[in-house]
């Protein structure tokens, strides 16, 4: 299975008010692995930065300037993402603002014509964590994802820390063998889905190991310093 983990930048907060994306930052999952394939772009929005944005994201209409506009890029974005699934944090404002940037190219269709749907972590926190903080930074304190270097907004550093955050966010949902080696078998034909018995096997990655490790932690500061597997009989 292939995924793309998707994020922007923008002018300000409302498409429908004339804002646009300056930033476009993606990073691939393959079988839930990341591949280091990225791709990642600033993009001159020909109008000015809202204060509220320039403020979160450091971004000035003079740094942005000289960048590729938008439909400079929409052939190499589109085929970065094309047939992939799109995991993207708060999905309805990143996807309202890229429809809104295809909308101005002639048979450039929507976001949805080109990807194999959208996964939307913020709902998928909420349901995980009801009534609990979801934003990005909210997330990765609490999944254990080291974030101390998101001192600003920037679309290609958020989308790796979503990474991270999907990961353990998902971690320990059985899979199917989708084009994987599953267990007792060889690898699945394209398309072909093993039975339920059949869960893959797979490696935990290091955000997910770091953060059981700080749940772990966690678990041990309240039981007074030792976990009940780590008494003497």
């Amino acid at each position: 299975m292939r995924q793309v983990v998707l994020d922007t930048e923008t002018t300000g907060l409302s498409w429908e008010k004339g804002n646009r994306v300056v930033e476009i930052g993606c990073v691939e999952l393959i079988e839930r692995r990341p591949t280091r394939r990225h791709f990642h772009r600033y993009l001159n929005p020909d109008r000015e930065m809202e204060p509220g944005a320039a403020e979160v994201t450091g971004l000035t209409l003079e740094f942005l300037r000289d960048k590729p506009r938008f439909h400079e890029v929409a052939e190499e974005f589109l085929d970065f993402i094309r047939g992939a699934e799109l995991v993207i944090h708060n999905a309805a404002f990143d996807v309202g603002f890229l429809d809104a940037e295809l909308a101005r190219l002639p048979g450039a269709g929507r976001l949805a014509d080109h990807c194999a749907g959208v996964l939307d972590t913020l709902a998928l926190a909420k349901q995980r964590f009801p009534g609990q903080r979801a934003s990005l930074d909210a997330l990765c304190k609490r999944l254990g994802v080291d974030n101390g270097h998101r001192t600003l907004h920037g679309a290609l550093l958020d989308a790796e820390l979503l990474a991270d955050v999907y990961l353990a966010l998902t971690s320990g949902q059985g899979e199917f063998a989708l084009g994987a080696e599953a267990e007792g078998g060889g690898p699945a034909e394209e398309g072909e889905l093993r039975p339920l018995a059949a869960v893959v096997r797979r490696r935990i990655l290091p955000a997910e190991a770091e953060a059981h490790r700080a749940r772990l932690a966690g678990v041990a500061k309240k039981s007074g310093g030792k976990l009940l597997w780590e008494t003497e009989a």
